[in-house]
């Protein structure tokens, strides 16, 4: 597993706990829907601003996102 993959799981594990659609993370955060897509399916590369805008809309600390993202990658 990569970074972009693990983030993916992440922020959408967070969207569902939280029933925020893609559409409305994409609006809440200023991004494109497409976007929280290929996100959440690992296919881009997150920039710092949109770990903050994304992390701002599911109401986490981004710190907190970063550490899962770690615990994932250290779990293989």
């Amino acid at each position: 597993m990569d970074i972009e993959q693990a983030f993916g799981i992440v922020i959408k594990k967070y969207r569902l706990e939280r029933s925020i659609s893609q559409e409305n993370l994409a609006f809440g955060a200023d991004l494109d829907r497409t976007f929280i897509s290929l996100l959440e399916r690992g296919k881009r590369k997150p920039t710092i601003n949109t770990l903050f805008s994304i992390s701002q809309v599911l109401n986490i600390k981004p710190h907190k996102l970063v550490q899962e993202i770690e615990t994932l990658l250290h779990q293989q």
